[in-house]
């Protein structure tokens, strides 16, 4: 059984409820839905195998397959049940003084279709509407609460990178030096699991690569790649050995009691080219002019085209965020229970930001043949912009 302590508090819960009511009652909503794990942990503070109800008026109801008893413990809901199939929903809300919802809102950017057809099937067609974008501006703005497991989970980032310089060895591999990062940042709690919401989507703990092979592009929504060490991977660290005078790149997202902490820093044994170190310069300029700039009210792409201008002005447009025509067309991302929340400082986004979204500011160069510099660093907005919480030193950690 969970301590009370590690639970979500009540509160905070209430909270998250609360404010995804009211988009409920904006879009004429009777109820959501809710199951996806992340979304489960957000709003139940449980992953077990659950429908949380959240009706428009009222108190949620978290219906529950498995576990019921380790449920009941991990979550401070005050009204959660048994359920032994989806079949028994109607049932189960109705019993519950609920009443039957004409028209519920789901998670329909992440439901599969067979199971979207059950549940059309159960509240009759119709009546299911996509509810996902609500939810994903609701999860935006972080509580004190969430800042204050951010903030952990960034000194723990920290941590991590801290170890590295000691690790590094001519002739290591990128596979053994990620184990030996992965090992140390395990065995100061991390939770192992990074969730992700595009479909298709999987991370694990980040990208550990050197040289020329961290310039090498994959199908991952991100400006790095990696040769992994297989095609059924097609992302991160290699068999490839380390060598003098490269950049190693680490992009390791740290993961603490459900919150995330992402962040890159370079390293190198012995020098690296003038041309990679002015880049790495320029993007360090790029991450303090967005960090001025990222205040509440002002739109996500506009800060997109800030950094591409003076990528572009520096001579770095072709290698800013990727190495080839669909280089990734963003500079920054949500962060929190996943690796890819709102907001996203993306070409042509125009959600505005706000104070208390938490953002993954990553300006990076990738250079075909050579490798990649740049800075990722989580921060959260305030008033008068940015705020770091990862704060390793940016410049690149030269080691003889």
């Amino acid at each position: 059984m969970l301590e009370p302590a590690a639970r979500t508090p009540p509160l905070e819960l209430q909270r998250r409820i609360a404010a995804l009511q009211k988009h409920l009652v904006e879009n004429q909503l009777d109820g959501a839905l809710i199951l996806q794990n992340s979304d489960l942990f957000y709003f139940a503070g449980t992953i077990q195998q659950s429908h949380l109800y959240i009706p428009v008026d009222d108190d949620p109801l978290l219906m529950v397959r498995k576990s019921f008893q380790r449920a009941t413990s991990e979550s401070a809901l005050a009204r959660i049940v048994p359920i032994n199939s989806p079949k028994e929903l109607l049932d189960r809300i109705r019993s519950s003084g609920l009443g039957r919802p004409r028209r519920i809102g789901m998670e329909l950017d992440v439901l599969p279709v067979n199971l979207y057809r059950i549940y059309e099937t159960i509240f009759g067609e119709g009546a299911i509407e996509d509810l996902s974008p609500q939810i994903r501006q609701v999860r935006a703005c972080k509580s004190d609460y969430e800042l204050a497991l951010i903030r952990a989970a960034c000194r723990l980032a920290d941590q991590v990178s801290a170890t590295v310089p000691e690790l590094l060895r001519v002739g290591a591999t990128e596979v053994e030096l990620a184990g030996q990062v992965e090992a140390a940042a395990r065995k100061l709690g991390h939770q192992g699991i990074i969730r992700m919401r595009l479909w298709g989507s999987e991370l694990f703990y980040g990208h550990l690569m050197a040289g020329a092979t961290a310039a090498i592009p994959s199908y991952l929504a991100s400006p790095t790649g990696g040769r992994s060490v297989s095609a059924a991977v097609a992302q991160g660290a290699s068999d490839r050995s380390i060598r003098r005078n490269e950049p190693i790149l680490l992009d390791y997202v740290f993961a603490h009691q459900g919150y995330l902490a992402d962040h890159t820093r370079i390293f190198c044994i012995g020098e690296i080219d003038d041309r990679l170190t002015k880049a790495h310069q320029q993007m360090l300029a790029i991450q303090a002019q967005i960090m001025s700039a990222a205040k509440p009210g002002v739109m996500a792409g506009e800060l997109y085209q800030t950094a591409l201008t003076m990528a572009e002005d520096a001579g770095l447009g072709e290698y800013f965020m990727g190495s080839e025509e669909k280089r990734i067309r963003f500079i920054g991302h949500g962060v929190g229970v996943e690796l890819d929340e709102f907001p996203f400082l993306a070409k042509g986004q125009t959600m505005p930001l706000a104070a208390g979204m938490v953002i993954a500011l990553e300006p990076k160069a990738i250079f075909p043949g050579l490798g990649v510099v740049g800075i990722e660093n989580t921060h959260v907005v305030t008033p008068s912009g940015l705020q770091r919480l990862t704060n390793a030193p940016d410049e690149i950690h030269y080691k003889k």
